[in-house]
């Protein structure tokens, strides 16, 4: 089996994503995307069991699939679902000393990661989740 198209251009995808972030909510800072990238994905995966977390992190590049896995305790109590306001607020707070997301970066993060993956494979992942799951990552208009 050949290498996959994600493995051996990962850092392109990255990069493109970093960019696309960069225009869309005028964020100059990686530091900054990736900390609000981090954060999403912290508050999603706390909430979805393992396995749908590892099947959602198989329709995402591999550097977010790296990023969505990273430091996580699968051992921890799943916690409820909150409102898209609160998710947002804890995205936001994560490493809150360096973190200077702007408000509406749900949204836009949602919106560049569906930019970056195929889109009929993660919304079939999505289709087995709890509805509040699938209106996190529901599509945002460009």
């Amino acid at each position: 089996m050949p290498m996959p198209f994600t493995y051996r251009h990962a850092t392109d995808e990255w990069r493109r994503f970093l960019e696309t972030m960069r225009k869309r909510t005028l964020i100059d800072s990686d530091n900054v995307i990736y900390t609000a990238l981090d954060g999403l994905f912290r508050a999603f995966r706390s909430r979805v069991p393992p396995r749908l977390v590892l099947e959602f992190g198989d329709e995402l590049p591999a550097v977010m699939r790296a990023v969505l896995v990273s430091r996580w305790d699968i051992t921890a109590p799943l916690k409820p679902w909150v409102s898209r306001n609160e998710l947002e607020l804890e995205i936001r707070t994560l490493r809150r000393d360096h973190n200077f997301a702007p408000e509406g970066i749900l949204d836009d993060l949602v919106w560049g990661i569906r930019t970056e993956v195929r889109e009929i494979d993660f919304d079939r992942v999505l289709s087995r989740m709890e509805p509040e799951a699938q209106a996190l990552w529901a599509r945002i208009p460009g």
